[in-house]
């Protein structure tokens, strides 16, 4: 069974880019949701559960209030980027809260966030097995692809790579979250480039004083899980540390009928290692400091499929409260990062491969936030004005060697691509509340991004070497969003809200072709910025016997959508696809969602999404009108039944369903639908040690993932059992 190849030493150089560089690593604050009652809900409430009412009291970013001053428990950040009560947010939220996040019977975060039927990663691999660049989140079934088209977000630090866009799943830990937050609608107006689908932000649990905790797992497919989390206070200094590691057998993730000799399994392993420390100045000045290192190995199930990422990230932040002036907080951020890929070329009956491709891309970015909020005035009612600018710099470059079967003089032996990207953006956000029923928002932003530097080298076979500079090109975009909530009476909510988001194309899809299975599809320097249009209405009725029941609908329009267009005649190089700005597509549908609280004991979640995407303008290629959107099922779902009874056992059943979706723009290669069972459940055993045990696909579900030239399989049964240590002092 191949393993991955040893990465390179690439922490150590990394480390030391960030160190000798002057920027840090925090951004924005975020924004998101929790509740404030008893209703058992993880999802947008108008009353939350106690569960989220815990979610409340985690350490945001500097730019939101510190451990002293934190607002009552059941508030979010991530959807105005101020702490509110989730109530009286105008946008829809959706929070996972701590303790459901310990009781998911998934082991990755992104099989994690794909429980909340409005999110999905692309294709149905979870990031297990998946290679990196496949990993963007999508929300709203708004168009998706490898590259996410929303922002991830880590206690204000953006998450999402700066040369491709892509999520690393694995280098989030879960034992020191305290919360996912979930804005599934345009956030350009306050988060610029990157947020035009949305915002997924993961909050980190508070430094409290002395602790330690640590999970330990083992199960089928050689899968092994160890972290811990230590933390430690000093009167006004307050530290963390906490690590990951997992490794794991994968499994043969190419279909049984079109498997060959050379389809092995899919290893992997990861290591992560976080350390933060917060310090109060004075009853005014807070600071902050944050450091991590992440190093992933992945095989794709043949001895020439690896992938490798090595990443370092550093920041700082500070946190400056007055009496006259508001609140100002400055947020300095930078990363450094390799990622390393080899492609095969595989016969037509898998019985042999070679070595087709290998490609480095090292990448960099810093950036810095100043985000200023004003003491509330009183004009018609009150306002709460905030303002901030930020900037942010991503270069990177791919070089790709390519090994052609049978070379000629012509033939391609290294292609270097690659680029700068500059960008910056100005923002001003009024929260108006008009009376206790009725709230207002406006927020306005104006995006400048500029990519520079762009330049491709292509050395062939016979020595000779051509350079193209690509011109400098910029663009800038003015992003609004109105939004009202409304509360007639005290069990019935509701929201509206109307946006202009979006997304420049990253350096990754300007410059760096790539590969899956045997399509290869081509980079495009032309690229310009997808913009987007789009409106939610919803409606949150709570009753005082905990059930709460929501319903939410939207419409987006997004012109210019980068896709991956099937080109009529191959390209020189081989590519039979192409990244392209198509035309216009809508995406519409509803959410909704009921959460019971039965008992004491008993909770429930019962969650719908219906989406409908179809491309409605693709010129020169009229035959994409009408079709869905590629990788974008029209129905997803999610059940989750909770047992909680600290004496007795806590169990947890989920049953995610997923509708049928295509793999490509043509609708031609489909995915049928499919509903797997996870269960989870946990006992105290003795003192502060609890036993637990997890399955994944309870009942084996076998079905499609990916149909790029070779049809893949989704994850089968996955059991693991451990031991949990909770919080040692």
């Amino acid at each position: 069974m191949p393993r991955p190849t040893r990465s390179r030493a690439l922490l150590p150089w990394a480390v030391l880019r960030v160190l000798l560089s002057s920027t840090g690593a925090r951004a924005q604050a975020p924004d998101g949701g929790a509740g404030d009652s008893a209703a058992p809900t993880r999802d947008v409430p108008a009353m939350a559960s106690s569960r989220e009412a815990d979610a409340g009291a985690s350490a945001p970013p500097s730019n939101a209030p510190s451990e002293e001053d934190r607002a009552p428990a059941g508030t979010v950040v991530t959807g105005t980027r101020l702490p509110r009560p989730i109530r009286d947010v105008p946008a829809t939220i959706v929070v996972i809260p701590r303790d459901e996040i310990e009781r998911s019977p998934t082991l990755t975060q992104d099989a994690l966030v794909r429980t909340l039927p409005s999110a999905a990663t692309f294709r149905r691999t979870p990031s297990l097995v998946s290679d990196p660049t496949a990993q963007g989140v999508n929300l709203r079934g708004l168009a998706p692809s490898g590259v996410a088209r929303g922002l991830v977000l880590q206690d204000g630090l953006p998450v999402n790579d700066p040369f491709g866009g892509w999520v690393f799943w694995r280098s989030l830990p879960r034992l020191g979250l305290e919360r996912i937050e979930v804005v599934p609608s345009g956030g350009s107006a306050l988060y610029g480039s990157g947020a035009l689908g949305g915002v997924v932000q993961l909050l980190s649990r508070p430094i409290t004083g002395p602790g330690l905790e640590a999970d330990l797992s083992y199960g089928n497919l050689d899968t092994g899980l160890l972290a811990a989390r230590g933390t430690e206070r000093w009167g006004a200094v307050r530290a963390s540390l906490e690590t990951e590691l997992l490794t794991s057998d994968g499994y043969p993730i190419v279909a049984a009928s079109q498997r060959g000799p050379i389809d092995t399994a899919t290893p992997s392993n990861h290591a992560v290692l976080n350390g933060r420390v917060d310090a109060d100045v004075s009853e005014s000045l807070s600071l902050s400091a944050r450091a991590g290192v992440f190093r992933e190995n992945q095989n794709g199930g043949t001895a020439s499929t690896t992938a490798r990422v090595g990443l370092a990230h550093l920041g700082a932040g500070a946190r400056l409260r007055t009496e006259d002036r508001g609140t100002f907080s400055l947020d300095l951020f930078g990363r450094v990062q390799r990622f390393e890929q080899n492609r095969a070329r595989v016969a037509p009956d898998r019985a042999s491969e070679s070595r087709a491709a290998f490609q480095d891309v090292p990448a960099e970015d810093q950036g810095a936030s100043l985000f200023w909020t004003a003491p509330s005035w009183t004009w018609g009612g009150t306002h709460v004005l905030s303002a901030g600018l930020d900037a942010r710099r991503m270069a990177g470059t791919s070089e790709e060697h390519l090994f052609p079967p049978e070379p000629t003089p012509t033939s391609t032996r290294v292609r270097t691509t690659g680029g700068t990207q500059l960008s910056g953006g100005l923002y001003l956000q009024d929260l108006y509340t008009v009376s206790p029923a009725l709230e207002l928002s406006a927020a306005l932003r104006l995006d400048v991004w500029r990519n520079l530097d762009g330049e491709q080298r292509v050395e062939r076979a016979s020595g000779a070497v051509e350079t193209t500079s690509f011109e400098d090109r910029g663009e800038q975009q003015l992003s609004p969003r109105l939004g009202l909530r409304l509360r007639p009476v005290q069990w019935l909510t509701l929201r509206a809200s109307g946006y202009r988001a979006f997304r420049a194309p990253t350096l990754n899809e300007l410059y760096r072709p790539f590969q899956v299975g045997t399509v290869l599809t081509a980079a495009n320097p032309e690229l310009r910025a997808e913009r987007l249009w789009g409106a939610e209405a919803g409606v949150e009725a709570a009753s005082p016997r905990g059930l709460t029941a929501r319903v939410t609908g939207f419409w987006n329009v997004l012109d210019e959508p980068i896709t991956n267009v099937t080109l009529a005649e191959p390209l020189p190089d081989g590519s039979t696809r192409q990244r392209q700005n198509l035309g216009q597509a809508r995406v519409r549908g509803v959410e909704t969602s009921v959460d019971w609280r039965l008992s004491r004991r008993w909770t429930a979640l019962l969650a719908y999404t219906f989406v409908d995407p179809a491309v409605t303008r693709a010129p020169g290629q009229p035959e994409l009108v009408g079709r869905q959107l590629a990788q974008d099922p029209r129905h997803r779902g999610t059940a989750i039944v909770t047992f909680d009874d600290p004496a007795l056992v806590t169990a947890t059943v989920q049953l995610r369903v997923t509708g049928i979706q295509y793999e490509d723009d043509l609708n031609e290669r489909a995915l049928g639908g499919y509903a797997v069972v996870g269960v989870s459940a946990s006992r105290r055993l003795f003192w502060k040690v609890d036993g637990f045990a997890t399955v994944e696909n309870l009942f084996d579900r076998e079905y499609l993932a990916g149909r790029a030239g070779v049809d893949t399989l989704g994850p089968p049964l996955l059991a693991r059992v451990g031991l949990r240590l909770r919080g040692v002092p």
